[in-house]
């Protein structure tokens, strides 16, 4: 679904990876600049993995701090 904030385009969006869920989001600007805010983190379901998706995406439109994910990828040497 893509809605509008501000004039900015945005259409965030969620793929399950084995038993998690990560959040992502596109932005098309006003001046039609777009933006992938890449993986947001990772969540136990899909409705809150897509509502922290549109929380990332509203604050990068407003100028605001990100929000930050409750989890977050183990790194791997």
């Amino acid at each position: 679904m893509v809605f509008y904030h501000h004039g900015a385009a945005i259409q965030p969006f969620v793929t399950r990876q084995r038993n998690m869920f990560l959040a992502h989001v596109f932005i098309l600007e006003e001046d039609g600049k777009p933006t992938s805010l890449g993986h947001l983190g990772q969540f136990a379901n899909r409705d809150c993995a897509y509502e922290f998706a549109v929380r990332s995406a509203i604050a990068f439109v407003d100028g605001e701090p990100m929000p930050r994910a409750p989890f977050g990828q183990a790194e791997t040497a």
